[in-house]
Parts: structure tokens; sequence; C-alpha cells
């Protein structure tokens, strides 16, 4: 993977009146990445993506494509960039040949990028058919060939799976991964949903409130997450009385004990204690925290 640098935001901050919408973001994409961007909704994720693509105008020298600065290589840079920002611009009355033929035609792109971008994104046999009557996920798909007719360096897709059936996600997930290993791409992509993205993305970035709270890769991410013992027993709140009151951090997540683990003497002793004052332990099991709870734990604030 290149080290190079196509995304990078220096302390970015971005305002909405008296609101502070985004908050010294530093973000970090390396040449060849699948760079996860999530958050709930309204954390500012899209305010990030327009700023990118230049739709706002951070005031000072804050963002830089490609290695350059976007105030003032614009035009340069967002030849580089395809993106696809919601819903995709199709026209339903033309077929989605027609439509990618209408792109082609405004771009001053050769027509056969037309048919490669109909294969590219398994579209070929349903090229004729009315935009109109194409199913959520071909209108992603298709929303990702206009993005990418003229062969863009690094594509920017603001949250692709949203409303999706999981036939769709994986469609879409499985062009991503083609696109960067067979085509070079970078791709930076916003979600709220880490489930979705997680067996994709190579890199990501967590934003809640405007504030960047993790960057790194997905392995550096399940390393923050926290192994934790789970216990169930007879009487949960008795349970968990009795460790808080001998200086275990407890909480309980529906019908489980949840306490940090240490090490296996700690757990040993965990269970001697409950067993001591007649607590039946039904199970005590060692977990790592998922990536879903990890991002949820993260982002609430």
């Amino acid at each position: 993977m290149g080290s190079k640098l196509i995304i990078e935001t220096r302390n970015l901050s971005y305002r909405f009146g008296n609101q502070l919408v985004l908050d010294q973001v530093s973000l970090n994409v390396r040449e060849g990445s699948i760079y996860g961007f999530l958050g709930p909704n309204g954390a500012g994720k899209t305010t990030t993506i327009k700023v990118l693509l230049n739709l706002l105008q951070a005031r000072e020298e804050k963002v830089f494509l490609f290695g350059k600065d976007l105030n003032n290589n614009r035009i340069e840079i967002l030849t580089g960039i395809g993106s696809l920002i919601e819903q995709p611009a199709i026209y339903s009355h033309l077929s989605g040949k027609e439509n990618l033929l209408n792109r082609a035609l405004l771009l001053s792109v050769p027509a056969a990028r037309v048919h490669e971008m109909l294969n590219l994104v398994n579209l070929t046999e349903h090229a004729d058919k009315k935009a109109g009557k194409y199913s959520l996920g071909m209108k992603q798909r298709l929303g990702i060939a206009l993005a990418l007719l003229h062969d863009p360096k690094l594509l920017i897709l603001d949250e692709p799976t949203n409303g999706l059936d999981p036939n769709g996600i994986i469609e879409i997930r499985q062009l991503i991964r083609k696109l960067v290993e067979e085509r070079g791409k970078t791709v930076f992509i916003s979600s709220h949903l880490l489930s979705e993205v997680e067996k994709m993305v190579t890199h990501v970035g967590i934003i809640n409130s405007g504030k960047l709270l993790f960057q790194g890769t997905i392995q550096e991410l399940h390393n923050v997450s926290m192994k934790q013992l789970e216990i169930q027993t007879n009487d949960l709140i008795s349970s968990k009385e009795l460790l808080c009151k001998n200086g275990y951090q407890v909480e309980i997540l529906s019908d489980t004990i949840l306490i940090p683990y240490l090490s296996e003497n700690h757990s040993a002793e965990i269970n001697r204690l409950l067993v001591k004052h007649d607590h039946k332990v039904y199970n005590l099991t060692l977990s790592k925290q998922n990536l879903e709870n990890l991002f949820l734990s993260i982002t609430q604030i």
C-alpha cells in the first residue's frame, strides 16, 4: 500500500453560524486504502465530505488532496475525484446505458468507457432497462459507475449502503474491493454502521460531535478492543452489588454481568467470591468486545 497521502486535513474546523460542526479534524487517507469514515448521524461526516469536494469552503489552507492545497488547485484536484453523495443523480426515464452515455458526452469521455463501466458494476444485462425500474442496489451501482466514468484516482462515497438489503450491501462491498485491488483506486466511504463497512475497509476514522475520536487501521481498532468477562448468575442484581462492594468494575448488559478482564487468577477470584456467597454461576466466559460495541462506546459522549 502506498504511503502517499491522498487526503489530508490539518486541524480542520468548520462552523455553520455559531455552531462548530467540525472541530480540529486531521484526516490522513493513504493511497490504495479503503478508509471508513464512521460516526452517528449528525456527527460531521457529510460536512467533512462537502468540504473535501469544495461544496463547502474551508477558509484557510487546511485541506490537501493528492498533496495539493484544495483552495488553490480546485479544478485540477476535483477532476481526480469521483463522488456519490446521498442519492445518485440518475434520470429515471433513461436506461442505465443512456444515463452513462449522457454523462460521457458532458465529460468528453469516449463512449467505450460506458460499456467498460456497465461491465465493472455488473449492469451489462440491465443496460437497456429504464433506470427508474432499477432496484436500490442497482441504482447505487449505476451511481458508482457514473462517478467512475472519468477514471478518477479517488472515490468518495457518502453512506453508499444506506437502505440496501444484505445482497445489495455485499455487491457494493465486492465492487469497492475490486476498485482498489484491480483498478488501484483509493476509496473514502462514510457510514453510521460499522458492522456494514468493517468487512471492506482497511482504515477507520471515527467522528462524533465534530471531533475525530479515533484514526488507524482496522487491526489497531481491534487492539483497542477490551477483553471482558461475561458472567451469568441466578440473581444478577445482588451479584452486581456483591462485586461492586468488593471493588470490581461491573455493568449489566441484558442478562449478563460484564467485568473488564485482567487475568486468569482475577477471574478465578471473582468466581470464588460469587460461589462463597451462594450465588449460582451459570456461565463465566472471556469475550473480546466486538467492534460494533467498541464503536458505540467510542461515540457515546
